[in-house]
């Protein structure tokens, strides 16, 4: 009899997690982990072929080949990303028709579905949401009455669309980040140039200088097959002038050719200029904000180089810029993921007037 009893009690135990799993999950309260790696994207969309492909806009993304819808959301989703070494798309992706996105494809990471109905739809709508099936997931959906309203709606926002995915793949990094960090790293920088960022708990300190009108913080991670390296460095700002993509290249190779050199003697690092020259654009106005793209090299030394991200902005309070980079190592190997994940890192600085922002104020109204 007390056999009996014990194996009722455990089985009601069960029973019970059981139940209160189910109705977590009826609720939204659990999600299946996600799918797919980093930077992949599957395309729910209808295999047609376009009935007008003149309509594509004429862009160095699209060519001659884009036949079919799918074609054509390649073109800007898998387009090369710039300032890599080596060829490789923005996002790995599959597709799979409407009639075929079935549950086991619905915890993917990312999903870009196209819903094309005249019968459903008279105008096109776009609406997004994250951590719909699955965590973590993005989910981006549009919705068109037919294709040629489609085809206008992604010539216009495509690539505003590519950037909401990257976006949501950098905001996962930094959560990623939030855990775990370097205080001492950050407490070097906070000391030096009253600033903060997520550095990461496996990237260890090795210079914190002054020389001339620039500070100089340097952090490395050389664990496993290949090399990450961040470095902080703030100097005076005195005009607009030094935001030229031409200033902010002359300023990194003046401080990191004297700062960064290879084991040959007299050899430095400089930005290499003649395969993929940097590209910059503006982040932000407030903190003003820009980023510049390009690749590394070591002159008067060994063949090594590397693609590299920087953010410099503008710190009005102390008159300073700092600015913010990321660079890798990774001899034979593709290095979108990697530098995509270091780059994240980049996104976390905040200024002393960011660190310091009062939130949210509560008032508590007093007893009548």
């Amino acid at each position: 009899m007390k056999t009996n009893n014990v194996f009722w009690l455990i089985l009601g135990v069960v029973l019970c997690t059981v139940c209160v799993t189910g109705c977590k999950r009826a609720q939204g309260g659990t999600k299946v982990s996600a799918t797919g790696t980093i930077y992949e994207c599957l395309i729910v969309i209808p295999h047609r072929t376009l009935a007008n492909p003149q309509q594509v806009v004429s862009a160095s993304a699209y060519t001659e080949d884009i036949v079919t819808l799918y074609d054509m959301v390649k073109a800007t989703m898998a387009a090369d990303m710039p300032c890599l070494p080596q060829m490789e798309p923005y996002f790995k992706l599959t597709n799979v028709s409407p009639a075929g996105f079935d549950d086991l494809l619905k915890p993917t990471r990312n999903i870009l579905i196209v819903d094309i109905d005249p019968a459903r739809y008279t105008q096109v709508k776009a609406r997004y949401s994250i951590d719909y099936w699955s965590y973590p997931q993005a989910v981006y959906r549009i919705q068109a009455p037919d294709d040629e309203a489609f085809v206008a709606y992604w010539n216009e926002h495509g690539t505003k669309v590519r950037d909401w995915f990257i976006d949501q793949e950098i905001k996962r990094q930094i959560s990623f980040y939030k855990a775990s960090t370097n205080k001492e790293a950050r407490a070097a920088l906070q000391n030096a140039m009253h600033a903060d960022m997520l550095i990461p708990e496996d990237y260890m300190l090795i210079r914190d200088t002054v020389f001339d009108d620039v500070r100089f913080i340097w952090c490395c991670n050389n664990k496993g097959p290949l090399r990450r390296d961040l470095v902080v460095y703030s100097y005076p700002y005195f005009s607009e002038k030094q935001f030229s993509l031409e200033a902010l290249n002359a300023k990194r190779d003046a401080v990191l050719g004297k700062m960064i050199s290879a084991s040959v003697p007299e050899s430095f690092m400089g930005t290499e200029y003649k395969v993929f020259p940097p590209q910059m654009r503006i982040l932000q106005d407030n903190p003003y904000t820009v980023e510049v793209r390009g690749l590394w090299k070591i002159y008067a030394g060994e063949a090594m180089g590397g693609p590299y991200v920087s953010h410099s902005c503008l710190d009005e309070i102390n008159q300073r810029i700092i600015t913010a980079e990321t660079y890798i190592l990774a001899p034979g190997q593709k290095k979108r993921n990697e530098l995509r994940k270091a780059e994240a890192i980049l996104y976390t600085l905040q200024l002393e007037q960011q660190m310091n922002e009062l939130k949210e104020v509560s008032v508590e109204q007093p007893r009548k």
